[in-house]
């Protein structure tokens, strides 16, 4: 199917349940509508160090300056100057 042009109409909110949407308030689409469902992101969504914390320092016989140094190991750049 496809659309010679996009317009924009009513926003209903919801959520899922049982793999279904269920509408949130009174307001509902028409039967036999066509919808769009978009998924919001929540502000629960974690972060990429929760993401792969359990990766985390389970590599072994890397430099200990891996972390600050991966262009030069992976790439050859020049090594960055220590931190203070």
């Amino acid at each position: 199917m496809v659309y010679a042009k996009v317009e924009m109409g009513m926003v209903y909110v919801g959520h899922v349940r049982n793999r279904v949407v269920v509408f949130d308030g009174p307001q509902r689409p028409a039967e036999g509508a066509t919808v769009r469902v978009e998924e919001v992101p929540t502000e629960a969504t974690q972060s990429w160090g929760e993401v792969f914390k359990d990766l985390i320092g389970v590599v072994e016989g890397l430099p200990r300056d891996m972390a600050e140094n991966h262009d030069h190991y992976i790439h050859g750049v020049p090594k960055r100057k220590k931190s203070k």
